[in-house]
């Protein structure tokens, strides 16, 4: 069995629990195991809310969990063109103009949710998003351009001229996220 790193190691060992917990033992041996069973409980749980993840997005708009949730879509639809344009999926000319179409849609939705109130926990963006919104906003229009073109490519069916593109909006999507995004 491979151990959970989200469990310290003293809590990993296994806990024998007494014998019998009963109201009938004398005062202090009940209060005794009663406190060490409590003392273990509060330790399990302390170790697992350690691992649960990241801060919550308490902003009252979720600005942070909305672009988020759209650049796990953008991911999603991307990763299955890339399969295609690196022989690892059969290409099917729809289903690839279908999925295109589907990102190139995506490509203009989270910008509108890097406001200036939008630089708070739990958000992976880096303070330049808001220092240099120029140079955020030529990163967001060279992607939006990245994924017309993939929409054009796809609509041709030759594979030979879509595998370039593709490369091409996963090298904008990785310039980004260089740039603009922490990934801590």
């Amino acid at each position: 069995m491979i151990p959970n790193p989200c469990i310290p190691f003293f809590a990993r060992a296994t806990y024998n629990a007494p014998a019998s917990l009963h109201p009938s033992d004398p005062p202090i041996k009940f209060m005794s195991k009663l406190l060490s069973l409590l003392f273990t409980a509060i330790a399990i749980v302390s170790a697992l809310t350690a691992c649960s993840g990241s801060a919550k997005d308490t902003h009252p708009k979720q600005l942070v969990t909305k672009r988020i949730a759209i650049f796990k879509e953008f991911t999603k639809t991307l990763e299955p063109l890339g399969l295609v344009a690196r022989d690892r999926k059969d290409f099917n000319q729809r289903e690839f103009l279908e999925t295109a179409l589907e990102l190139d849609k995506l490509s203009s939705q989270p910008w509108i949710y890097f406001t200036p109130d939008g630089n708070y926990p739990p958000t992976h963006a880096k303070a330049e998003v808001w220092l240099k919104p120029d140079e955020f906003k030529t990163a967001q229009d060279k992607y939006q351009a990245l994924t017309k073109q993939l929409v054009k490519a796809a609509q041709g069916g030759n594979l030979e001229v879509i595998r370039p593109v593709v490369n091409e909006v996963q090298k904008s999507c990785k310039a980004c996220h260089n740039q603009f995004r922490n990934d801590s």
